[in-house]
């Protein structure tokens, strides 16, 4: 479990990071939608990678799938294309708060209803106490940078 939290830490140092780093490109080059382009084929080129090295006998799977799974590639071009529009002119701070903001509010959703097959963790009092404080302390961070 230690090793699962220790990659989503990553991933999530990550985040605030590919939002300034793609927003200075977008601006660099006077395109944040060319920059978001440079940014899918880059990681094109990463999993392409990975998955040849793991075997490409799941993506025969692919036809099979419902097509509303397929709705995960468009909300990541959605939030690489917001961020690196939004970014420059709202700060990276400010865009991630809300990026943040709206993650724990979903990922209490899809939790408590089991959405997508995702594991059931009722949203108690005391979880949702404990989401709201999260909140507010990202949000402190946010006014305290003011």
């Amino acid at each position: 479990m230690t090793h699962h939290a220790l990659i989503m830490l990553a991933a999530g140092v990550g985040i605030p990071v590919l939002a300034a780093l793609n927003a200075r490109l977008g601006a660099n080059i006077g395109s944040p939608a060319a920059a978001a382009l440079i940014l899918f084929v880059v990681a094109f080129a990463a999993t392409l990678i990975v998955t040849l090295n793991n075997g490409i006998e799941a993506l025969a799977r692919l036809p099979g799938q419902p097509w509303h799974l397929f709705l995960a590639g468009l909300l990541v071009a959605f939030y690489v294309l917001s961020i690196t529009f939004v970014a420059p002119a709202f700060g990276v701070g400010n865009a991630v708060f809300f990026v943040l903001l709206g993650q724990l509010v979903s990922a209490a959703l899809i939790d408590h209803f089991g959405m997508f097959g995702a594991q059931v963790s009722t949203l108690t009092p005391l979880r949702a106490g404990g989401i709201a404080v999260m909140g507010l302390g990202v949000a402190l961070t946010q006014i305290a940078a003011r």
